[in-house]
């Protein structure tokens, strides 16, 4: 395998897994709440939970200090490096752009991501995970 291919091949693993990434805190939170109505117990796990809440929580706060993640630096600078197509700006609004047609100021994806948080941090006390419960 050569250089080149074995860099875009790593930046191809970063981007399945800043997708994966996606997909966790966004299905999670439709999980957690769908759960919750349809009493499926694994969504108060835990370890899932804390996992979940804080994965949105790194999220919200990058979008905050205009930060971006590490995981879309790290495979635009493979992708440069060996002259493949790049994008700017952060991974959601890349995609979303693309596949929906769709670009907003960055404000408004502060805003969208500070209500997701919102909506995780409000199912942290609505779902409570197990071993966080009342008694």
């Amino acid at each position: 395998m050569s250089r080149e291919s074995l860099l875009i091949f790593l930046a191809d693993i970063i981007l399945v897994t800043h997708v994966l990434f996606v997909f966790f805190v966004f299905f999670g939170l439709v999980a957690i709440y769908l759960g919750y109505y349809l009493k499926w117990h694994w969504v108060r796990n835990p370890a899932f939970r804390i996992l979940h809440l804080v994965g949105t929580g790194i999220v919200v706060v990058q979008s905050w200090f205009s930060v971006i993640c590490p995981l879309t630096i790290w495979e635009m600078s493979l992708r440069e490096e060996v002259g493949s197509e790049s994008y700017s700006g952060s991974f959601i609004q890349y995609w979303i752009q693309n596949i929906l047609y769709y670009s907003a100021p960055e404000w408004v994806f502060i805003v969208l991501y500070t209500g997701f948080g919102g909506l995780v941090l409000k199912s942290w006390f609505l779902v409570r995970p197990n071993q966080f419960k009342r008694k």
